[in-house]
């Protein structure tokens, strides 16, 4: 390895990029980073966690209605978007920072630049400096997409969403996945009207069924508008600085901010990455084998660059078995059967294994339990949302392949159900478990 600068040079200091990157150094391998924003990926700076830190924050807009019937005198209470968005970007720069120490107390040499693959050990920096490696690791992520539209450009991503001047008072939104139905709540709880955009007539394609309609219904119920098999005409910008956004089968709807949240597409163009004879798919993420190495035998790649499964965790496993696998002579796999999911929406909804629809067409044979009910808390604060629990039960076995939920705490609760999945237990393992009581969690050992 003496003939290359670096054993392992990452491109990209995301979630996957950096346990790979730490792991690999800790495993004794000479390691460098390039980064050209901040140390944390898309995760840490610009998504899943100050997006978690701004619905606790609009969170307490029903939480503060609902402390009366508690019997808190409450105030009426007004809302300072600054104040919350300004800690929210606080809590990112303290997560660079630790991200950055880690990387740096594990002798992780971090360059503030981009990288090029300039051939298959060969990367080049923005500043013109070529380094060699003998493996290279892509660890880019993805980006939003942006649809093409005439105004598009008057259009927001989540990229810049967290740092928005003020509370708009009208937000369109486009997209119908959990980026979309996030920021409705968030928006919507915080006093802003809000209307989403799809383009088909489904939000949230493959959670299941009934509980992404309990979601739908809910929204609706709480003020939310939607404008299904819509697609965008034109974005008009006017006089004002507000917008006017023009879609199919719809009046023109008045907006303060377009934010598009259509998916994220792996972040591969300007790469370099045919120097190396790397592969593509049709959608532009590279392609990998089962130990995340590409068609170019010394360069692998994690994380959402492969699109595989476009979740943090898994980036994060990802470069765990990388860099075990290929520095720790520990080989090992990601498992990807199983995977827990979850929205952030208002209420939030969680979901692990088989949906319905996914077991009824790979088992055949199926039984369904569920329990629809109202929690306790919003009973006594008059609140009428309900709570769905489903369970998906392989008739053969008894086995449980599928559990899905949308109320309270879901994400929380579904964490520690999906090792009962993940496991392989049976509903009368679910059955032989003394409920915990009163909680909402005991609706799954109770469904009949």
């Amino acid at each position: 390895m003496a003939d290359y600068d670096y054993d392992l040079f990452v491109i990209g200091a995301g979630s996957g990029g950096v346990r790979a990157a730490r792991v690999s150094a800790a495993h004794g391998a000479k390691v460098a980073v390039a980064e050209e924003y901040r140390v944390g990926g898309t995760c840490v700076i610009r998504g899943c966690v100050p997006k978690k830190l701004l619905v606790y924050g609009a969170h307490f807009a029903e939480d503060l209605q609902d402390a009366r019937r508690f019997g808190w005198n409450v105030p009426e209470c007004t809302f300072d978007w600054a104040t919350l968005r300004d800690h929210v970007l606080a809590d990112v720069d303290r997560l660079n920072g630790l991200y950055t120490n880690t990387l740096n107390n594990n002798n992780v040499a971090i360059i503030p630049e981009s990288a090029t693959v300039t051939g298959p050990h060969e990367v080049t920096l923005a500043s013109g400096r070529t380094i060699s490696a003998k493996i290279i690791l892509i660890a880019v992520g993805a980006w939003p997409v942006v649809p093409e539209c005439e105004g598009a450009e008057h259009g927001i991503t989540s990229n810049e969403v967290f740092h928005l001047e003020s509370l708009p008072r009208r937000v369109v939104i486009s997209g119908g996945g959990y980026i979309a139905n996030e920021f409705a709540g968030i928006f919507h709880a915080l006093g802003s009207h809000v209307t989403i955009v799809n383009r088909s007539d489904q939000i949230l394609r493959g959670y299941d069924d009934q509980i992404r309609d309990r979601l739908l219904q809910i929204s609706m119920t709480k003020g939310i508008e939607f404008r299904f098999n819509a697609d965008f005409e034109k974005v008009v910008k006017q006089e004002d600085g507000s917008l006017m956004v023009h879609v199919t089968n719809a009046e023109p709807i008045p907006a303060d901010v377009l934010l598009f949240a259509i998916g994220r597409s792996p972040k591969t163009p300007g790469l370099g990455l045919e120097s190396a004879g790397v592969e593509l798919d049709d959608k532009g993420a590279v392609k990998v084998d089962a130990d995340n190495r590409t068609t170019c035998d010394s360069i692998y790649a994690v994380g959402d660059v492969t699109n595989r499964v476009q979740l943090t965790p898994i980036a994060i496993r990802e470069g765990q078995a990388f860099a075990d696998s290929v520095f720790g002579g520990k080989p090992h796999r990601v498992d990807y059967s199983a995977i827990p999911s979850a929205v952030f929406s208002n209420p939030p909804l969680a979901g692990v294994g088989l949906t319905e629809s996914q077991a009824r067409n790979t088992l055949g044979t199926v039984k369904i339990y569920t329990s629809d009910f109202r929690p306790m808390k919003n009973v006594l604060a008059d609140r009428h949302e309900r709570a769905l629990y489903k369970m998906i039960v392989d008739a053969e076995t008894d086995k449980v392949v599928g559990l899905h939920m949308i109320g309270p705490d879901a994400p929380e609760i579904l964490q520690a159900a999906a090792v009962a999945v993940k496991a392989g237990l049976t509903k009368q393992d679910f059955d032989d478990t003394i409920a915990l009581h009163p909680s909402m969690a005991e609706e799954l050992v109770l469904l009949r």
